[in-house]
Order: structure tokens, then C-alpha cells, then sequence
């Protein structure tokens, strides 16, 4: 009696709560825009400039990504710990402040190493933010944690395509200095003002964060040690590595591919884009389909979708089937991001999710690139134009990883 007793409260309780979240979810989605648009959108439109200024090659200019990823794995680490001391709101603030001034210090870059430390910077900028609003927004909507998770998610990979055009605009007009100048601080603001709607349920007066209990959340949450002991931890950190490494590949290979088939650039360029339309449109998509089919079922039919584009792509012809197949690979690339977050709560609990989160993005931000992008370089440069092999490794990375998350299951409420 006593436990249907929690749950009619809870379900009583969740529709109030999740109108006052609403707040909370909008500023969870400012705060998150700028990182988003720096890291994917700004590297792109200011590589010429950077090489023509500052006399360095395009390899040079594409090593921000592993200082990106890099310092977002170290960030998100330490995330966890610093969120139960300063709370979602404080760091939300310095995430703005840190992405806002590292784009002021790369205004005034005068070699490739200021680039280097602005990407190490805002990599570490989109950590603080990305925690903080996963946690509070599946606080507050507890029974569509896989939807608003979706929706933040997509927000912080969309951004780019809002402001790809604006930031080539802004160096058509205004020039280098003014641009990057003018965007960190709209970035600095958009932190400062999202920070005080950054809260979790009960913390308007000071009080221990509290959320309504549901029965997909395990009783007792999980400490970061207990984690570290279970089956799930050690399948979804090597879900990190494989399907992160898979999917992050088809950045570097999609121009590539499409040039070595014969494609001019402009329409090379579409594989790329059709891969990140659906690795950002797709994040809402399967945050909401996994709330109603499960989030082990959803990020295995995703992953095995994206496996089987990678195997089907060498052998079809034609730049509309391989934008189609790039989008494919996109949205299991974008499903893992969308849902992972919400698979994490039910399987560890909810109290020590940042730690627990923080921990297993070690995997990605620290391995993904090397299993992905570097791997997937080396054996081109060892079988240059054998793409079929390249494509048949990448695809073995997504099929493993989805019999690894069909066996990542949340354990009972009663067995924590």
C-alpha cells in the first residue's frame, strides 16, 4: 500500500513538476547553444583564416578536435564531483564564462596554439553545461527523461546550423576579430542568463534537491564504486569507445569517400551534411521513441542501422543513397548521445548520475577518436582508396556495440 501510495503521489506531482520545469528546459537549451555552435560550426568556417594567418597546414588546423574531445573527457569527469559542491547553476555561469572569454582570447591568436587552448577551453566549456542540464532536466520531467534529454541534445548539435552561416556572414562584414569577439560575449550572456533558472526540483529555498520516484529509476542509486563493478558500467563505457569511434569516423571519411568516388567537393560535402542533419534532428526523435520502446531496443535498432549503412555504402552508387546511408550512421551516432543519459539514470539511479556519467565519457572523449578517426586513417594509409575494409571495421564497431547494449539492462527496483 505504502508503494502505490509513492506512485499515485508521483503521478499527481509529475504534471505540476514538469510545468515547472519548463523554465528550467528552456535555459537548459540556452546555456547549451553556444558551446554547441562553437565546437561544431566555428572550426569549419574559420579554417582558411587560420591557415592563411597563422601559416599552418589543414592537418594543423583539424588537430583542434582532439584537444575539443580531450578536454571534455577530462571535464566531464570531474563534473560529477563539482556539481554536489557548487551546483547546476554555478557551473552553468562558468560554462558561459569559459566558452564566452576563450573565444575573445582566439579573437586576438597570433600562432596555432592559442586555437589550441580556445578548443581545450570551450571542449571543456560544453562539459559543464552538458551534465548539469541532463541532470536537472530528467529531475524535472521524470516520465520524458528520453524526450527533454533528446531535445537538449539536439539543441547542442544543431546550433552549428543555425550559426555556420551567421559566423561565414559575421567574417564576410565585420572580419575575424569583431566576429569572435561579439559571438563570446552573446555567448557569455546566454550562460549568465540561463544560470538562476538552472535548479533542481526543491532547491528553491536552499533544500535537498528532491524528484519523483518512479518505478523505472532503481530504488537506491548506485555510489560510482558499486558502478564500476557491474556488467552495465564496463558495456556501456565500451559502447563509448566503438560506437563513438564509428560514429565521430564519418566526419573525417564522408568528404573523403565521396571525392574518391569521383563526386566534386560541393556535392562531396552533402554525405557530411545529411550525417549531421539526422545526428541532430534524430537526438529528439529517438529520446522520445526510446521513452515509448526502451532504451536498450532503441539504441540497438539505431546502431544496427548505422552498421548496416557502413557495410551497404562501398556498394551502392549515386550521392543521394550515400547522403541517405551518412544519415543513417548520423542518427546511431546521435541516438547514442540522445538516449545514453536516461539509460544511465535507470540503470545506476539518479543521485550519483554526473559521477557515473562523468566516468563513462572517458570512453569517448579519450578513446573514440583514436578507435575512429585515427584507426580508420591508418588503414587508408596503409590500403589507400579501400574504403570496403575501412567500411566493414567501422561497421563490426556498431554491431558489437549493439549486442553489448541489448545486455546493458537497468536491474530491478528491488535488487539495488
Amino acid at each position: 500500500m505504502a508503494n502505490s501510495g509513492v506512485q499515485s503521489d508521483a503521478r499527481m506531482q509529475g504534471p505540476v513538476q514538469a510545468k515547472g520545469g519548463l523554465p528550467v528546459l528552456a535555459a537548459s537549451c540556452l546555456a547549451i547553444f553556444w558551446p554547441g555552435a562553437f565546437i561544431f560550426g566555428f572550426p569549419g568556417v574559420m579554417a582558411r583564416h587560420w591557415q592563411q594567418v597563422l601559416q599552418v597546414d589543414r592537418a594543423a588546423v583539424g588537430g583542434t578536435l582532439f584537444f575539443v574531445l580531450a578536454a571534455a573527457g577530462i571535464a566531464m569527469f570531474l563534473t560529477g564531483r563539482l556539481m554536489r559542491t557548487f551546483g547546476p547553476a554555478r557551473l552553468t555561469a562558468f560554462s558561459g564564462l569559459l566558452c564566452g572569454s576563450s573565444a575573445v582570447l582566439v579573437a586576438y591568436a597570433t600562432d596555432i596554439h592559442t586555437v589550441y587552448l580556445w578548443a581545450f577551453l570551450v571542449g571543456a566549456s560544453s562539459a559543464f553545461i552538458y551534465l548539469p542540464a541532463l541532470t536537472v532536466v530528467q529531475a524535472w520531467f521524470p516520465h520524458r527523461r528520453g524526450l527533454v534529454s533528446g531535445l537538449v541534445n539536439m539543441v547542442f548539435a544543431l546550433s552549428a546550423a543555425v550559426m555556420t552561416p551567421l559566423f561565414g556572414a559575421g567574417l564576410e562584414a565585420f572580419g575575424y576579430g569583431a566576429t569572435t569577439i561579439m559571438t563570446g560575449v552573446a555567448a557569455l550572456l546566454f550562460g549568465l542568463m540561463a544560470a538562476p533558472f538552472m535548479r533542481l526540483p526543491g532547491d528553491d529555498h536552499g533544500a535537498p534537491a528532491a524528484t519523483a520516484k518512479t518505478a523505472a529509476l532503481p530504488a537506491v542509486s548506485l555510489t560510482t564504486r558499486q558502478a564500476i563493478r557491474t556488467r552495465n558500467f564496463w558495456f556501456l563505457w565500451l559502447v563509448w569507445v566503438l560506437a563513438g569511434g564509428a560514429g565521430i569516423a564519418m566526419v573525417t571519411l564522408s568528404a573523403h569517400f565521396g571525392l574518391s568516388r569521383g563526386l566534386p567537393l560541393a556535392k562531396a560535402v552533402l554525405l557530411l551534411t545529411a550525417f549531421n542533419l539526422t545526428n541532430g534532428l534524430g537526438r529528439l526523435a529517438s529520446g522520445y521513441l526510446s521513452d515509448i520502446f526502451g532504451r536498450s531496443r532503441t539504441i540497438c535498432l539505431a546502431f544496427v542501422m548505422a552498421g548496416t549503412a557502413y557495410l551497404l555504402m562501398p556498394y551502392l552508387q549515386g550521392v543521394a543513397a550515400w547522403s541517405c546511408l551518412a544519415a543513417l550512421v548520423g542518427f546511431g551516432f546521435g541516438t547514442q548521445f540522445a538516449v545514453a543519459a536516461p539509460l544511465i539514470s535507470e540503470c545506476f539511479g539518479s543521485r550519483y548520475f554526473a559521477d557515473i556519467f562523468g566516468l563513462l565519457f572517458t570512453g569517448y572523449g579519450f578513446l573514440a577518436g583514436v578507435a575512429g578517426p585515427w584507426f580508420t586513417g591508418l588503414l587508408l594509409d596503409l590500403y589507400p582508396g579501400n574504403f570496403q575494409l575501412v567500411f566493414v571495421c567501422l561497421a563490426c564497431f556498431f554491431f558489437t556495440s549493439a549486442v553489448l547494449i541489448l545486455f546493458t539492462r537497468p536491474d530491478p527496483p528491488n535488487s539495488a
